[in-house]
């Protein structure tokens, strides 16, 4: 059975003065790369195409695991919630958090040493693989630290999100190494940081940053150099620093949000021909 077209709300500016089937065109294509990208990034195995067949048929695809499009569908779910969002102006709360980690994680199988919806309860960290080639182990914020830290990820959120003069690009960045490097959940977090970083992004007329599964090994040095470089927050210090592995972050991001942008200016273009006659 098909799925109920993808028309998200009016306040998703990007795609505004879109005729509607143009509208609901970009809103799909751009649903479909955002969460093949973010899933396939944290090695989930459905490809573009299979992404785009179960998010628009709502059917299967033989051979493909149940926790694969389980996840896919999750991280769909998920930008609904951004949207929703973005649409009411409204501020984000620790429950609103928890209820995209909810979405994100679709796990059935309980485990209390790893809630879903709920801060992480033992410590995390993760072998950083470096741009140098060799790889160290990086600890993320003390479980302890995690309310206090997220309360000061969420002011820094509300500030980029009211002050609309702050660069979009600087935002998105510091909301995503930000996020990272507390790493608030047991598991999950990097397709939050990437859901999350992208409200400023979206309510500020653009398409969503997309970072794509074939610049993984770039991402995760670049995310590994900066991560070590910054070490494990804490509340009584900056939540991020901004030092030459945050300003090499941030020139990729710049880059891998090209093709997003391309397929917008795209869509406007098939549109202007259609005010013009010339289709």
């Amino acid at each position: 059975m098909t799925e109920k077209p993808h028309q998200p709300p009016a306040g998703i500016t990007f795609l505004a003065g879109l005729d509607r089937d143009l509208r609901q065109g970009l809103a799909t294509e751009i649903r479909a790369l955002w969460t093949h990208h973010s899933t396939a990034l944290e090695g989930n195995t459905l490809t573009l195409g299979d992404t785009a067949f179960v998010l628009q048929e709502g059917l299967t695809v033989s051979g493909k695991s149940i926790k694969d499009h389980q996840e896919v569908i999750g991280h769909a779910r998920a930008i609904d919630l951004v949207y929703a969002i973005v649409d009411q102006r409204r501020r984000v709360t620790v429950e609103d958090l928890h209820l995209l980690h909810r979405a994100v994680q679709t796990e059935v199988v309980i485990d209390t040493f790893a809630p879903i919806g709920a801060w992480k309860v033992e410590p995390n960290g993760t072998t950083a693989l470096l741009s140098d080639g060799t790889t160290r182990w990086h600890d993320y914020a003390a479980v302890d630290q995690v309310p206090p830290l997220m309360d000061a990820w969420l002011r820094l959120l509300s500030e980029v999100r009211r002050d609309t003069t702050i660069d979009r690009l600087d935002a998105y960045t510091d909301l995503h190494l930000g996020f990272t490097a507390i790493h608030p959940y047991a598991d999950g977090n990097g397709r939050m940081a990437r859901l999350l970083a992208n409200l400023p992004m979206v309510a500020g007329g653009e398409p969503p940053m997309l970072v794509p599964v074939e610049r993984r090994r770039d991402y995760l040095m670049l995310m590994g150099d900066w991560s070590l470089a910054r070490g494990a927050p804490r509340r009584d210090e900056p939540l991020v620093i901004r030092q030459p592995t945050w300003e090499k972050l941030r020139a990729f991001f710049a880059e891998v949000h090209q093709p997003a942008r391309h397929l917008v200016t795209t869509y406007r273009s098939r549109q202007a021909q259609r005010r013009n006659g010339l289709v």
